[in-house]
């Protein structure tokens, strides 16, 4: 769609949307903003967040023509606070995209991909205190294993977390490429190499940098309250912890009589957008429209 991001599942976000022109919806993860010019192309008036200082710079650049479009850079847990101050109390629809961006792998100083080179940082707000490098830093070999099992879903979380507590003792690990090379010094490897090993703890890190799955579960009750009836909510995740709190809030909200699951299993990308872009290989779109 763009240089800083690839929006996945447009087609798919769109339909499920069922945009109507004059309506209000919110892009709570506006990233790269394939998601929302889609919905400002059809009519749509959109608050867009994002708590990426680069994506609300990048999206006031691109959208200097748009009157549709309210920016807003804040965190997504906030969405209710958000919502109420800029007037979209009651909308009809609500998209989480909770991808990291291309943007955000592709740049070596924000830290987020072991295939590039940079410091340890992961911080999707810049004004976070707490980098990567510091929980590398400070964490017990034990709490690394926790880290690492709990976030990562790592299988070697033991071996990983062992390798990590010796190698810091002889140097200070402080960029991408010095975990990595503890990762891919031969000792340590996962049930799927050591690719999926680096992938996995760079996820455990970087979704306890932000607290993300906390941020998860604090927004998607606040978000579900401000549908007006038949308005729905959107949330694509990438990896199996945030579509189980995807898959269990909606299963709750459907149990308190909230509105209806729509998708009972999620909605993956086709093959033709597997090939055009491979990063959407593990989205999953699920739909909930609320009463």
């Amino acid at each position: 769609m763009n240089g800083f991001h690839t929006a996945v599942l447009l087609k798919e976000v769109v339909e499920h949307l069922k945009i109507e022109r004059g309506k209000r919806y919110i892009d709570a993860t506006i990233g790269g903003g394939g998601h929302t010019f889609e919905i400002l192309k059809r009519g749509g008036i959109v608050l867009g967040i994002d708590v990426d200082q680069d994506a609300v710079e990048y999206i006031k650049e691109e959208v200097k023509s748009w009157e549709r479009l309210t920016l807003v850079r804040g965190n997504f847990r906030d969405i209710d606070k958000i919502a109420s101050e800029q007037g979209f109390s009651r909308v009809s629809g609500i998209l989480f995209d909770l991808g990291v961006s291309s943007h955000q792998l592709e740049t070596p100083e924000r830290g987020f991909s072991f295939q590039k080179i940079g410091p340890l940082d992961m911080r999707m707000d810049q004004e976070l205190e707490v980098k990567a490098l510091d929980l590398i830093k400070i964490l017990t070999k034990g709490e690394l294993y926790e880290l690492l099992i709990k976030l990562g879903e790592e299988s070697s979380a033991r071996e990983v977390s062992r390798a990590i507590f010796s190698a810091r003792k002889l140097r200070p690990i402080k960029t991408t490429k010095d975990l990595a090379s503890i990762l891919e010094g031969g000792k340590v490897t996962s049930d799927y190499g050591r690719a999926m090993a680096n992938r996995k703890v760079f996820q455990a890190l970087r979704i306890a940098v932000n607290d993300e799955l906390n941020a998860l579960r604090d927004s998607l009750p606040k978000a579900v309250e401000l549908l007006e009836e038949r308005a729905r909510l959107l949330v694509i995740s990438f990896h199996s912890l945030e579509d189980r709190i995807v898959k269990n809030n909606f299963i709750d909200f459907e149990k308190r009589s909230l509105g209806k699951i729509i998708t009972e299993k999620p909605i993956t990308p086709g093959r033709d957008e597997l090939e055009r872009n491979k990063r959407s290989r593990s989205a999953k779109l699920r739909v909930f429209e609320k009463n």
